[in-house]
C-alpha cells in the first residue's frame, strides 16, 4: 500500500513537473515572441516615419524648386528682355536728340534719365528675383541691396542693425529667409504708407533673430488672418523649423520677428 501511494506521489511530481517545464516553456515563448513582435513593430514604425520624413523632405524641395524657378523665369525675362527692349529705348532716344529741336531737348533729357533709371531698377529687381544672385552675395548683402533700392526711389527711409558673429544659414533656408522678409518689405511699400523700415539681424551661437518694422498704417490682424501674403511667410517659416511672430494695430505700423535655429540646419 505503501509502495503504490509512493510511485503515485512520484508520479503525480514528475506530472506536475512536466506541466510547469511546459508553461514555462510557453512562457518564454511568449515573451520572446512578443518582444520580437514588438521590436519588428518598432522598426516598421521607424521604418514610416522616416519614409514620411524622405516624402516631406522632396515635397519642400519640390515646392521650393518650382517657386525659385519662377522667379529665377521671371529675373531672366526682366533682366534680358524687358532691360534689352528699354537699353534699345535709351540708344534710340539718344539718336532722337541730336534731331530734334534745342527747344525741347531739356525734354529729351528728361525722358532718357527716366528711361535708363527705369532700366537700372529693372536689372536691381530681377537680382533679387534670382535664387543665385542672393547665394552669391549671401543675405545680409541681399538685404541690402533691397533696401538700397528703395531708398533710391524715394519709397521711404531704411534702417538696418546687424549684431553678433555673422553665422551663414543652410543655403535652402537662407532663400527662404529672404523671401519671407522680402514678402514683408514688399507688403510695406504696397499697403503699409510707411516713412520708415527697419531691420535687424541678431547672431547668437544658438539661432537667427530678424525683426523688420514699419511706422506704417498698420492694420487689424484678427481681419487678415487669411491674408495669402501672410499665409505665405507662415508656411515657409514652417518649412525652415523657424518661429515667426507678426503682430499689427492699426495706426502703429507692422512688426515682424522670425527666429531661426542653428542647430542641424549649418552645412
Amino acid at each position: 500500500m505503501f509502495t503504490a501511494q509512493n510511485t503515485l506521489s512520484k508520479e503525480q511530481t514528475l506530472l506536475i513537473v512536466y506541466f510547469t517545464i511546459i508553461i514555462l516553456f510557453f512562457m518564454v515563448f511568449g515573451i520572446i515572441f512578443f518582444i520580437a513582435f514588438q521590436r519588428r513593430k518598432n522598426k516598421l514604425l521607424v521604418e514610416k516615419f522616416k519614409s514620411e520624413q524622405r516624402f516631406n523632405e522632396e515635397l519642400k524641395d519640390s515646392k521650393l524648386e518650382i517657386q525659385e524657378q519662377t522667379l529665377k523665369n521671371v529675373s531672366w525675362e526682366l533682366h534680358d528682355n524687358i532691360g534689352q527692349l528699354l537699353s534699345t529705348a535709351v540708344m534710340q532716344i539718344n539718336i532722337l536728340s541730336t534731331r530734334v529741336d534745342p527747344n525741347i531737348s531739356d525734354s529729351i533729357k528728361d525722358v532718357r534719365a527716366l528711361v535708363s533709371d527705369s532700366l537700372q531698377e529693372i536689372r536691381s529687381l530681377s537680382k533679387t528675383l534670382n535664387r543665385e544672385v542672393i547665394q552669391n552675395i549671401g543675405l545680409e548683402k541681399s538685404i541690402q541691396v533691397e533696401l538700397d533700392r528703395f531708398e533710391k526711389l524715394n519709397f521711404l527711409e531704411t534702417e538696418f542693425q546687424i549684431t553678433g558673429e555673422e553665422i551663414t544659414p543652410n543655403p535652402k533656408d537662407e532663400i527662404i529667409i529672404y523671401r519671407i522678409i522680402q514678402e514683408f518689405l514688399s507688403n510695406t511699400i504696397k499697403h503699409a504708407e510707411a516713412s520708415h523700415l527697419k531691420v535687424m539681424l541678431q547672431y547668437t551661437s544658438n539661432n537667427l533673430s530678424i525683426t523688420v518694422e514699419d511706422d506704417g498704417v498698420g492694420f487689424d490682424i484678427e481681419s487678415v488672418q487669411a491674408n495669402s501674403g501672410l499665409l505665405n511667410m507662415k508656411s515657409r517659416a514652417a518649412l525652415i523649423d523657424a518661429d515667426l511672430i507678426y503682430n499689427s494695430t492699426p495706426g502703429k505700423g507692422v512688426f515682424l520677428k522670425l527666429i531661426y535655429p542653428f542647430k542641424n540646419k549649418i552645412q
